[in-house]
């Protein structure tokens, strides 16, 4: 019920005066039935914008974090993420990636459609990194399509650390539904999830015309604070004179 009171009286009609957002391609997103909408994942807003310019409702699984927070503007936040149909993930390990998967495929179950982002992280610098396999899993096991989603402005309009948006224009983009049922049964064959997750990637790059990075976006942003932190020991090390 809070669901649809956000998308249509609170939240989504303010998100659509501020950004505006133009779609294309929404006649790909399925009517009915489980389908998983896989995007690339450039701002904080892209968990609220999808979901407002969407007839359906689309439930994300997003980083716990969100749901952790101490005292009490934790639980509003976690209150406010549960309500708005988001489901907290725990990306610590590879544990946490079956029980990501496992809660993943209950919404797909329920004829539902899953929103998820295949880098498993924000790009920090406005570019598309290599996809987990995760997204590959839950559409051989539940035996859905997979539509590709390009956000593209939202970048601009709400760049990582900002937390009032811009006002950009911003496009969001479908493309056709991509049919996985040739590898029905295959989802233990490390090449063929692997290929997959690939041809998905693809489809959003195809999208959303970003460039490209064949790295974990994690394992980017690892390097870079670690070299960071050899920069500042490095600085501290000067001699003043």
């Amino acid at each position: 019920m809070f669901y649809y009171l956000l998308k249509y009286v609170l939240l989504g009609p303010l998100l659509r005066l501020v950004f505006r957002p133009r779609t294309e391609g929404l006649e790909h997103v399925p009517s009915t039935g489980a389908a998983i909408v896989a995007g690339n994942h450039l701002s904080f807003s892209d968990h609220f914008l999808m979901p407002a310019i969407l007839k359906r409702r689309i439930t994300f699984l997003a980083k716990a974090e969100y749901f952790t927070g101490p005292g009490l503007k934790g639980r509003l936040t976690a209150f406010f993420f549960r309500s708005a149909g988001q489901i907290p993930v725990d990306r610590s390990g590879k544990e946490a990636g079956k029980a990501a998967i496992r809660e993943g495929l209950g919404v797909l179950r329920k004829d539902e459609l899953l929103g998820i982002y295949p880098e498993g992280t924000r790009s920090h610098d406005g570019r598309l990194y290599k996809g987990k396999v995760g997204v590959a899993v839950m559409a051989l096991k539940a035996g859905v399509p997979v539509i590709p989603c390009a956000m593209i402005g939202t970048f601009e309009a709400q760049p990582p650390g900002k937390v009032i948006p811009n006002i950009h224009p911003v496009v969001i983009r479908f493309g056709k539904p991509l049919d996985f049922s040739r590898y029905a049964g295959m989802e233990n064959e490390k090449a063929i999830l692997r290929a997959i997750t690939d041809e998905i990637m693809y489809a959003i790059l195809s999208l959303s015309e970003q460039e490209y990075v064949d790295e974990y976006a994690a394992v980017v942003k690892a390097k870079q604070a670690e070299a960071s932190g050899h920069k500042e020991r490095r600085f501290r090390r000067i001699p003043l004179g």
